[in-house]
């Protein structure tokens, strides 16, 4: 059994409540979270047994397949995602600062786990859609090399499903601006 994460991203709440109520009986998964989000999209993420995940997303994608915008399931997540997603990341310094920002929600998870596969680099924030018009961003910090590694990567995936908006690479910024950021 590995450990999995899954998500689901609908064009309406009501389609999306509901395929999420199919997810988790249709498998043992856990919900991490589950909401509406801008502008009036509705997001599951789910995690637990690899099996259990793609059944879950697998049902929620093919029933409700005319509504469904994105999906994934990612088998062996970064153990950096969970801390990402909560907010709950903590961070003592920062050396470069990379920005990658993109059009969909479901699409920033899975770059943030291949940037945070690529090279050594802390994930610091997994911005997922909230408040941004159904864009979402991450922001990640490491030595410089690392850091433009990892968003050239995250880049790379992110355009191959035409989801890519923009990014940036900061070497060393300023105090205040990491202060915004911590």
């Amino acid at each position: 059994m590995s450990k999995a994460i899954g998500m689901i991203e609908f064009k309406t709440t009501s389609t999306g409540v509901t395929a999420a109520d199919a997810m988790v009986k249709t498998s043992e998964v856990e919900i991490v979270e589950a909401q509406t989000v801008c502008p009036g999209k509705y997001i599951a993420i789910i995690t637990g047994d690899l099996s259990a995940v793609k059944a879950a997303v697998e049902t929620a994608v093919t029933t409700y397949e005319d509504k469904c915008i994105d999906s994934f399931v990612l088998g062996n997540p970064h153990e950096s995602i969970f801390p990402a997603i909560y907010g709950t990341t903590q961070v003592e310094e920062i050396s470069a600062l990379g920005i990658l920002e993109t059009y969909d929600a479901a699409s920033i998870i899975e770059a943030a786990d291949q940037a945070a596969k690529t090279a050594i680099v802390d994930l610091i924030e997994l911005r997922i859609a909230k408040g941004m018009c159904g864009k979402s961003y991450m922001m990640i910090t490491g030595e410089v090399s690392a850091v433009e590694a990892s968003i050239q990567r995250a880049k790379e995936l992110v355009a191959e499903k035409g989801m890519y908006l923009d990014s940036s690479v900061i070497a060393h910024p300023d105090r205040r601006m990491i202060d915004s950021i911590l």
